[in-house]
């Protein structure tokens, strides 16, 4: 029989080939998943961002008085943006990873030829897709309901990314050690939720006890919402290029586990 030339390719993954295609598929799906429930993770956190601002006006607002030098709704805006940010970035990965493995499909994350680097990309591209878009609206919703322009746009844009990488990244950590929802609520209830809140959320930390302003500032959390502070108000409580030094550091550190974890299948593939 003659040699008809043709060659059959399996689909083998050549060594440092990035399989682009596949971590465009994984980003698709990842930004697909919650943007099919618009309503629930985008709409409800610009929501629960709105009512804490109305609350915290009606509480104290009027009796505050200026903080750094600005209005106090406007000190507290971006603090609420940032925490709003890094709680859906968190929720976005989190939730990925632990509905697949209860359901009992993760595996049909892992059988294809994507590698530790390319996972990682894809589930971060859908928390930093989540989170800009909580931004932006919450950000448009600023500028309209209390004029607030931000005084370096760049800046701001910059540690919103940082925030959502870096609890993306967390998520996934914390995705891959719950096996159950409950050991998820856990999770976000002891260690995500106290983070944000405490972290110059709601207040300056120059106004602490010296015990506490030296807690804050070994949070990483504390330098995302100092430096979009200080990109929307134009004043922060640290150096931005400190806090940017700072979350860079707190991103690779945890990404990098995170890459380990999906590289290895680490609790994923018992």
């Amino acid at each position: 029989m003659a040699e008809t030339g043709y060659k059959v390719e399996l689909g083998e993954r050549r060594f440092g080939r990035f399989n682009r295609l596949g971590m465009q598929t994984l980003a698709l799906r990842e930004i697909k998943r919650f943007w099919v429930v618009w309503t629930q993770t985008l709409m409800a956190p610009m929501v629960t961002a709105a009512l804490f601002l109305l609350i915290f006006n009606i509480a104290i607002g009027p009796s505050r008085g200026d903080v750094m030098g600005v209005p106090f709704l406007h000190f507290l805006a971006p603090g609420i943006l940032t925490m709003t940010v890094i709680q859906n970035a968190f929720a976005n990965t989190s939730s990925s990873i632990v509905i697949s493995k209860v359901q009992g499909n993760i595996v049909d994350t892992l059988m294809p030829p994507l590698s530790g680097l390319e996972l990682l990309m894809g589930y971060l591209a859908g928390a930093v897709a989540r989170g800009l878009f909580v931004a932006v609206g919450i950000g448009l919703g600023l500028m309209l309901a209390l004029g607030v322009v931000p005084a370096h746009p760049l800046v701001a844009l910059g540690f919103v990314i940082l925030g959502a990488i870096l609890l993306g990244g967390i998520g996934i950590i914390a995705g891959v050690f719950a096996d159950k929802f409950d050991q998820m609520a856990a999770i976000t209830n002891f260690i995500v939720t106290p983070l944000a809140f405490l972290s110059g959320t709601f207040y300056s930390v120059s106004a602490l006890p010296p015990v506490l302003q030296a807690l804050s500032r070994v949070n990483p959390v504390f330098y995302l919402i100092d430096g979009v502070r200080y990109g929307v108000i134009g004043t922060s409580d640290s150096a931005p290029l400190l806090g940017a030094a700072v979350c860079v550091s707190a991103c690779v550190a945890m990404c990098t586990l995170a890459w380990w974890m999906l590289r290895t299948g680490y609790r994923l593939k018992n």
